[in-house]
């Protein structure tokens, strides 16, 4: 049995700026970009014109939203603004490790997480104690698509080892990791199977 993850509000909870935009603002600003006074607008606007279900890496549409009030971020500023305006406080939930341990038990374990911004899984996993613990570490910013889209769920069963139509995911999200559904997985809700139970869970399985 292969199991995947969900991050973000199924293994971890993480405090992410209240105010996206205003956040990144500040961080473009203290790295001497002149932002523009209607940033928030251009924050929320689609610059970048990419195919369905793909990923856009948060730092390419902050440069695209500037771009497009005529300001360049030179130097990286964009990403490493994006990097420092989400550098949250993170909480390891309940149960998390144990139901990562008995998954391990039965086979390979992935997370699979949607995330635009660089790092920031990477970083999330260290202070919740959770790196080294997967297999594989599949994310949406990495790999190019998001979830509810196959490609990302075909991504992570391949790098475990398994057809796609046995992989097992774990989130918080049906919209999205229901998306398993989709290359015929099967989808655990932690709504209705919450994490402590799920070690009980994997072992009734065949």
């Amino acid at each position: 049995m292969a199991v995947s993850f969900d991050l973000f509000g199924t293994l971890v909870d993480a405090e992410t700026p209240d105010d996206p935009a205003s956040a990144v603002a500040a961080e473009l600003r203290d790295r001497g970009v002149a932002v523009p006074a209607d940033f928030g607008n251009a924050y929320r606007e689609m610059h970048i014109d990419a195919p369905a279900g793909a990923e856009v890496p948060l730092p390419a549409h902050v440069a695209a939203a500037l771009a497009s009030r005529g300001v360049d971020a030179s130097n990286n500023a964009a990403r490493r603004a994006v990097v420092a305006a989400f550098d949250p406080t993170v909480t390891r939930r309940e149960g998390a490790l144990d139901a990562i341990e008995a998954a391990a038990d039965r086979g390979t374990v992935g997370l699979c997480s949607n995330c635009s911004v660089p790092e920031l899984v990477g970083r999330t996993l260290v202070r919740a104690d959770l790196r080294g613990s997967f297999d594989a570490v599949v994310t949406s910013v990495g790999c190019g698509w998001r979830k509810p889209d196959r490609r990302v769920f075909e991504t992570t069963a391949e790098r475990l080892g398994c057809e796609p139509a046995d992989l097992v995911h774990v989130g918080d999200d049906p919209d999205t990791d229901g998306g398993v559904s989709r290359v015929g997985g099967r989808f655990v809700d932690i709504a209705e199977v919450p994490l402590p139970e799920l070690p009980t869970w994997l072992g009734s399985r065949p």
